[in-house]
């Protein structure tokens, strides 16, 4: 006798509009600043690391960056088809969870392998918040607000990536690099708790048409985004710009200790200063505007992200060789408020580019891409170059990058303007 398959779960009810949404996208906030404090606490303590018993060269800190990012990348795609279908507020409170305790547990390392390995298992927790929560939020809000909801969302990317520069610099100082890590990881296990009070509306209620059925497999789902030709070449973009500030997030603290000749802690914090205020302006000002622009063209997010891009070529390249503190401390204020301009437009341009099914789906291939192709390399390069020459050189390869992003998104803009017309 066949076995009756279980009937299928009701929808849980959308939130309403005000109170319930604003206070989801409150937490998910929150959530991700503490998804990128933890990240990036690792670069607040690399030089204590390397005057540890630990003695790792140049190449194994920028590993400790990579291995983390290749769990995350090489999970992401996994967690992505099941926040196509499952249920996204109990996947992100895992994620948070296992990523919490494996910030907490880098504390505990006493070798270098057991270091890479537990900085190496925070990427599986946040693939999974990583890949889940931008599907959430499109579900939550319109296409025509997404732009500022997303700029407030990734706002906690330089306030978080910031907090982890300037809390483990201050810990490190105080107690030492391993607190740095106890503090960093514990306020997350509260957290998780509360995610699992997030409501999980209906996929696509916001979108104009009714969403299609899901692909019959994952494989099947992910063969599907490589042929969307303007998805693929957003992607392709943000693997440039990823490989160029993972690269400024990783070692801009030591470029100012080593080159620069500031005292650690002024580096770190100062640092951690820039970021958290050229990132507050640029992010919210480029999802703001970003917004304002798609009235005028559907292309909005490309051309505002491409533009900002290109402008901060010339910044960075100030940043890194002008010789006067004053004159190089600009450039990198420029170049941090520009990049950071990107982040609300060319992520709510990836969501706007696929199905409301396989957005979560989308999420993951995008992470997968823009690190393998993007951080995952761009800490080693500069670490290998490091040691073969020096610092200076290494960076380097930033403002190449960055250069390509913006090329490529403009390419995608300018593609997506003549597809609209009917041009060949």
């Amino acid at each position: 006798m066949p076995i009756a398959e279980p009937a299928p779960l009701p929808a849980v009810p959308a939130p309403a509009a005000g109170h319930g949404v604003r206070r989801a996208l409150a937490v998910l906030t929150l959530v991700n600043l503490l998804n990128y404090l933890d990240r990036f606490v690792i670069s607040a303590v690399l030089e204590s690391i390397k005057r540890s018993e630990l003695s790792p060269s140049d190449l194994q800190l920028g590993a400790l960056a990579s291995g983390f990012i290749v769990v995350y990348m090489v999970t992401s795609p996994v967690f992505g088809a099941l926040g196509d279908k499952g249920s996204r507020p109990r996947l992100i409170s895992l994620g948070v969870g296992i990523w919490s305790a494996a910030t907490a547990l880098a504390g505990l390392a006493h070798s270098y392998v057991t270091l890479f390995l537990s900085r190496a298992a925070v990427g599986i927790g946040e693939a999974a918040y990583g890949t889940i929560s931008p599907s959430l939020l499109a579900d939550y809000f319109p296409r025509s607000k997404r732009g500022r909801i997303f700029s407030i969302f990734f706002a906690a990317i330089p306030i978080g990536s910031a907090l982890g520069y300037v809390l483990g610099g201050l810990v490190d100082r105080a107690w030492g690099w391993r607190a740095a890590f106890f503090v960093a990881g514990a306020p997350g296990l509260l957290l998780a708790l509360l995610c699992l009070t997030l409501p999980d509306p209906p996929r696509g209620q916001h979108d104009d048409t009714p969403p299609p059925k899901p692909s019959s497999g994952l494989l099947e789902t992910y063969l599907e985004l490589l042929r969307n030709v303007p998805y693929s070449l957003t992607v392709l973009g943000y693997a440039a710009y990823t490989f160029a500030l993972g690269g400024m997030a990783i070692w801009m603290p030591a470029f100012l200790e080593r080159v620069r000749h500031l005292p650690p802690e002024q580096a770190k914090i100062q640092f951690g200063a820039i970021v958290v205020v050229t990132g507050f302006i640029g992010t919210f000002a480029g999802g703001w505007l970003g917004d304002w622009l798609l009235k005028r063209t559907k292309q909005a997010y490309l051309w505002l992200s491409a533009v900002a891009t290109l402008l901060a070529v010339p910044a960075s390249l100030v940043a890194f060789l002008a010789p006067d503190p004053g004159l190089y401390m600009a450039g990198l204020i420029a170049a941090e408020v520009l990049m950071f301009a990107s982040t609300g437009p060319i992520n709510s341009a990836l969501v706007n580019l696929v199905t409301p099914t396989e957005r979560a789906s989308a999420v993951a291939l995008s992470i997968f891409a823009i690190h393998i192709l993007g951080d995952v390399p761009s800490p080693l390069l500069i670490g290998a170059i490091s040691d073969a020459s020096n610092l200076t050189t290494a960076v380097m390869v930033v403002p190449v990058a960055v250069l390509i992003s913006g090329l490529v998104w403009g390419f995608a803009a300018l593609r997506g303007e003549r597809t609209r017309q009917g041009a060949p």
